[in-house]
């Protein structure tokens, strides 16, 4: 069995996934797994692909990544690819939650971004619902949110009381952009904007700022440890998905096949979730996730009746890069900035 090389996020993401199911494949395959990582985007598979030099067998790629990598010609076409059925016998192509398979993907997780707040500043009456996220008069401090248009503009909306099924359809006309932009000069006051997936632990727990965008397993896993001082609130979440997919060209790609076939399987999700409560692809994993982990995970049972919005990956894949204009304008008046780079 050829050797290949996953890429994917670093940190605690890539231990899950490490545990979860890369040392369980080369165990059962005797194959060797190098793992390299990356800051998500498609530029660097770009950039092997238009030069015949690809070193990279499989990627974790958000949604978005996905369907734009596709659509560039940058991922093999692996729509035919044959995957294990469900734990319980389910048809695989049923089993996996919507958005979960495309042409050029497998989906991996299903996770989401939501907002935390600082315990010392607001011990008393803590923000409860999205809309309090930009009330800076009821809910005062400095806000901090991350370096893309995403989540941030659907939550703005939200905010100013767009219902969440017309929030695309507004944010396609330059009316709604120029809505969602009104509505996000109520945080400009002192933001900060990250990059990092631990950033805004670090400003939360600092008390640097009062409020942050976050991804949710990051806060839900943070905010237990040791001197932890902020709380994540799972209202207007924006729930996305990962997918793995295999760069155009790869000289390994019946391997790939295989370490993907392994990979998204129902115990291996389950298993990696468990590491980490993001949440699974297939809803046959769902049951063999424990009651904690069920607790924790975006798409769980315990949040069901908070308001969230399903991140139209197929749609910022055709609008990402008019918004992100729009969105870098905006920003280019905010002079603090938080670090380099992107871990999850």
């Amino acid at each position: 069995m050829p050797e290949i090389t996953f890429t994917s996020w670093t940190g605690p993401y890539m231990r899950s996934q490490m545990l979860g199911f890369v040392r369980p494949y080369e165990a059962e395959s005797g194959s060797k797994v190098h793992v390299a990582h990356y800051n998500g985007g498609i530029s660097e598979i770009r950039d092997q692909v238009e030069s015949a030099n690809v070193i990279w067998d499989v990627i974790d790629l958000t949604q978005a990544d996905s369907l734009r990598a596709c659509k560039e010609g940058l991922l093999e076409d692996i729509s035919d690819i044959e995957l294990p059925d469900g734990v319980d016998g389910t048809p695989f192509r049923e089993d996996f939650v919507e958005g979960a398979l495309n042409d050029c993907g497998v989906g991996v997780i299903v996770w989401g971004t939501a907002y935390a707040y600082n315990n010392s500043q607001f011990a008393e009456t803590p923000p409860s619902t999205i809309a309090d996220f930009f009330d800076t008069e009821t809910y005062p401090g400095p806000r901090a949110i991350r370096n893309d248009p995403t989540v941030i503009m659907e939550w703005a909306l939200m905010a100013d009381g767009v219902p969440r099924e017309e929030v695309y359809a507004s944010l396609e006309t330059d009316g709604g952009v120029e809505r969602a932009l009104k509505k996000m000069e109520e945080i400009r006051p002192g933001l900060q904007i990250w990059e990092t997936g631990r950033e805004p632990v670090r400003l939360l727990n600092a008390g640097e700022v009062a409020m942050s965008s976050i991804w949710a397993t990051t806060g839900a896993t943070a905010a237990q440890e040791e001197g932890a001082d902020f709380t994540v609130n799972m209202d207007g979440r924006v729930i996305e998905l990962d997918l793995f997919g295999i760069p155009k060209g790869s000289q390994n790609k019946d391997a790939a096949v295989e370490f993907i076939r392994f990979a998204s399987s129902s115990n291996a999700l389950a298993d990696m979730v468990g590491y980490l409560p993001n949440g699974p692809t297939r809803k046959s994993s769902l049951a063999l996730l424990s009651d904690d982990v069920l607790q924790r995970i975006p798409n769980g049972p315990a949040y069901e009746e908070n308001l969230y919005i399903l991140s139209d990956a197929d749609w910022w894949a055709n609008n990402h890069a008019r918004l992100e204009e729009a969105f870098q304008a905006w920003a280019s008046a905010t002079a603090r900035r938080g670090a380099a780079g992107s871990t999850r």
